[in-house]
């Protein structure tokens, strides 16, 4: 018998697929664009995430995804 009964082990701190998405089916807002950099949700980071959006508008998120 295998001693690895999960063929997929789960890797901490990494989202699934599934979950992320562009935004491309709503609106996209500052804590998108700060979790999509992979930073912390905090007021530096969401004042940079609104400079952004002001600058780009929605598609600030397509330029940090790939």
């Amino acid at each position: 018998m295998n001693a690895q009964s999960d063929p997929a082990p789960k890797r901490e701190g990494i989202t699934p697929d599934a979950l992320l998405h562009t935004g491309a089916g709503g609106e996209v807002t500052a804590e998108d664009l700060v979790l999509a950099s992979g930073r912390d949700i905090n007021p530096k980071n969401m004042a940079w995430a609104e400079r952004r959006l002001a600058e780009d508008g929605p598609a600030a998120i397509d330029k940090l995804l790939p």
